[in-house]
């Protein structure tokens, strides 16, 4: 077992571990919320316009029954079967996330936004035999459909429970205006359709049947990486991951998550990770009030959300919060009622951190964790033990240690591998033996990340071990640059990569969205020489409209390094067209 610096420094609200879980499965843990907070409204939808519709918990607990039902009893599904899930935030998505786990499925979370291959490859490495899939996007089935093992679809509609007037018009708007509605030529069933057949099949006597023999260690989700290193593969993560890993976020914040009280903007997709356990698992539980958008680019989406609802909550990463500080309309009204953010999936910049806290009023407070951790390992502490610019220390009932590539325990302050250890901690990869057994040894989970403890438990994240540049053998990590350079006026976003260099192996290059004041790139160059040792200065620099991302808003360094592969590739045939 690893030392344990970090025990003094929890919150005097927040105990080490996290006791007996008491909920047998994720249904356990839903059925109570919806029982304890029937009346309560549980998911508010707010389109750009400010049209709306709402679910009370009641409503949720019913319509994913019927959802149950409709998967077991008219689609016959048997327990273990995937169900694949491809749809923004909206108010079905917790309906139907709710019916696949009331069902004893396992849920498939696919970004709507794949292209066919990617849906190929998703669906058929999970061998989903259903697909739950947004309308908007269902001209794409025709090219999947046919490679993969999927037997029924159910489209479901953006302004599904939305009122029928409001319903209507934004029908109209996605068919007449925006023309976002293809025609559906797939056997397919409307997800209204769907319910109506579940609830005529319901009964109360079947559903606990579904569940019979699901425990802790059963398989609930198929929660697919981003591929980084390969082809995408699907973290195996049971009930007892996410029921545990959800009750480790609500008691690692103590007090200042208030049951049945606090509204919680919900811009982060449901279908990743991050908002999956944090919003749709961890509020529920609460019985908050998640305000889900569907979309949250461009940032004036949000507008009307912040205008119209009390938000308590908002989880974020950092590239939308820094997008809300370059908003005149956030600046000018920042939210009243906002208590405390969270930030996770990509490193919070030291200067989004100060600007946001001087703007709102309120801290971000940053976490850590991956899709294979259910995802949060570590979290900052609520108040005088906060170490603004760290991860925080271990959520309850949490291992961390930072290893050397022989996987030894190195000294505190010195850069390693994360390893953890904990009940998030999937049980392994989908039909992967071998990539399972590489990444967990004796138990111990290996991030890939690098990172720092310090004396009192605390760690900071130094880069992605796949992401550290090497300069003439030494290390380069680019969190550490782009920290720097975002610091400057002008710099909006900021992505440092390494690329080739005959001279040095590699050399670091940085591409720079930057607003109305940009810094020229001698600017940038200067400022990082006065704070940067000479090897980790910027060799060259790219001013660019705007950095690719992944769902959530991650800066994806490996399309950046993609691009100056190409560029120099490029050049380079140029030169010798020129030469010949």
């Amino acid at each position: 077992m690893t030392q344990r610096p970090w025990l003094p420094h929890y919150a005097d609200d927040v105990e080490p571990d996290l006791g007996e879980v008491t909920f047998s499965h994720l249904p356990d843990m839903v059925r109570a919320s919806g029982h304890e907070y029937a009346s309560t409204i549980a998911f508010t939808q707010c389109m750009p316009n400010g049209m709306n519709g709402s679910l009370t918990y009641a409503q949720v607990d019913a319509l994913s029954d019927d959802f149950a039902a409709y998967l077991r009893e008219v689609v016959g599904l048997a327990q273990g079967d995937r169900v694949a899930v491809q749809m923004p935030n909206c108010l079905a998505y917790p309906v139907v996330a709710f019916g696949v786990f009331k069902a004893g499925l396992v849920l498939v979370n696919t970004n709507p936004l794949y292209t066919p291959t990617e849906m190929v490859h998703q669906f058929t490495d999970s061998g989903a035999k259903a697909l739950v899939v947004i309308d908007m996007f269902a001209d794409r089935l025709p090219e999947v459909l046919p490679q993969t093992s999927i037997e029924t679809v159910v489209t479901v509609k953006i302004s599904e429970f939305f009122p029928p007037v409001v319903a209507g018009i934004i029908r109209m708007v996605q068919k007449v205006w925006n023309r976002t509605l293809p025609k559906v030529t797939v056997p397919h069933t409307a997800f209204q359709a769907a319910l109506s057949a579940g609830r005529a099949k319901k009964s109360a006597d079947a559903l606990p049947g579904y569940l019979a023999g699901i425990g802790h260690d059963t398989v609930a989700a198929l929660q697919y990486t981003g591929g980084t290193t390969g082809a995408s593969k699907g973290a195996m993560l049971s009930h007892g991951n996410l029921v545990s890993n959800t009750l480790q976020m609500i008691q690692m914040c103590g007090g200042y998550m208030r049951p049945g009280v606090e509204v919680a903007m919900t811009a982060l997709p449901l279908y990743h990770i991050f908002a999956f356990t944090v919003n749709l698992l961890g509020f529920y539980k609460l019985g908050a009030r998640n305000i889900l958008i569907p979309s949250p680019r461009p940032p004036s989406n949000l507008k009307r959300a912040f205008e119209n609802y009390k938000i308590t909550w908002v989880t974020g990463v950092n590239t939308l919060f820094n997008a809300l500080l370059n908003e005149r309309w956030f600046l000018d009204s920042p939210p009243r009622h906002l208590r405390a953010s969270a930030a996770g999936g990509m490193a919070l910049h030291e200067a989004v951190n100060v600007r946001w806290e001087e703007v709102t009023g309120t801290p971000i407070v940053e976490g850590y964790g991956l899709t294979e951790t259910s995802p949060v390992l570590s979290f900052n502490p609520f108040g005088p033990n906060e170490k603004p610019g760290t991860i925080g220390i271990p959520v309850p009932s949490t291992e961390l240690k930072c290893i050397d590539d022989a996987g030894n325990e190195v000294a505190p302050g010195t850069p390693g591998e994360i390893a953890a250890k904990g009940p998030q901690v999937m049980l392994g990869y989908w039909n992967r033996p071998d990539e399972t057994a590489a990444n967990v040894v004796d138990g111990w989970f290996r991030t890939g990340d690098i990172a720092e403890m310090d004396a009192d438990g605390f760690f900071t994240i130094v880069d992605r071990k796949k992401d550290m540049i090497l300069v003439s053998g030494f290390n380069v990590y680019p969190n550490e640059v782009e920290e720097r350079i975002a610091a400057l006026p002008g710099v909006l976003e900021v992505g440092v990569v390494g690329i080739p260099d005959d001279k040095s192996g590699e050399a670091v290059r940085a591409y720079i969205v930057a607003g109305t004041d940009a810094p020229t790139e001698a600017a940038v160059l200067a400022h990082c020489r006065e704070t940067l040792a000479a090897y980790k200065v910027p060799k060259s620099v790219r001013f660019v409209d705007e950095l690719p991302k992944s769902p959530i808003g991650k800066i994806l360094r490996r399309e950046l390094r993609a691009e100056a592969v190409t560029s120099a590739t490029a050049s380079i045939e140029t030169q010798g067209r020129e030469l010949s």
